[in-house]
């Protein structure tokens, strides 16, 4: 058995990717304090704040770096809609996003809540939701991603809800936070190896 080498700088996660063929049958929602809210085209600095917000502690940042005529082009297009999950006074503490661009089926491009709503239930009260808004006419398979780095509970948590596992890439990227684009200290589960732009 082989190891590949990384080189200092670059960062390495085992992707796997789920999908479900069918629709789960319908049962209560769980209970939540929070509740789930549209975001119609959101500005895109509000829109990469909370992403940052969620995405940090597991090195997300494509949407940080992404040209803003690119970004606008996703969040402008109606095929895909962004939900923020709010509390009582408003504060976003969670980002689900759902591409249905492809045929016959969509994508939950994004699943995530504050690190300190997880773990409390949360979690399964916008999955409830997400599989409602996905399975909408027309859809017959709803994918969904999910890499070593991000929360370990993440797979399981996925499949818990009614995902299979198809299929397993090795994905590499130069760590964000040598390049100032996360702070060094994001991530802590992940050996920040070389010098951080930010220091």
């Amino acid at each position: 058995m082989g190891l590949i080498p990384v080189a200092d700088g670059q960062v390495a996660t085992v992707v796997t990717s789920l999908e479900m063929r069918e629709r789960p049958r319908p049962r209560p929602l769980p209970p939540s304090p929070l509740r789930l809210v549209r975001w119609a085209a959101p500005a895109s600095d509000k829109y990469r704040t909370l992403f940052r917000r969620v995405g940090a502690p597991w090195l997300w940042f494509s949407r940080l770096v992404m040209a803003e005529d690119a970004l606008r082009a996703i969040l402008d297009d109606s095929r895909i809609e962004v939900y923020a999950a709010v509390d009582r006074h408003g504060i976003e503490l969670g980002l689900l996003e759902i591409d249905f661009r492809m045929e016959a089926g969509c994508e939950l491009s994004y699943f995530a809540l504050v690190p300190e709503m997880t773990g409390k239930g949360h979690g399964g009260w916008m999955m409830a939701h997400a599989l409602q808004l996905a399975w909408r006419k027309g859809v017959e398979r709803v994918r969904v991603h999910t890499g070593s780095l991000d929360h370990p509970r993440a797979l399981g948590f996925y499949r818990h809800h009614g995902f299979t596992p198809t299929r397993r890439t090795v994905e590499t990227f130069a760590d964000p936070r040598l390049a100032g684009i996360l702070p060094a200290d994001a991530a802590p589960h992940v050996p920040l190896l070389g010098t951080s732009a930010a220091r």
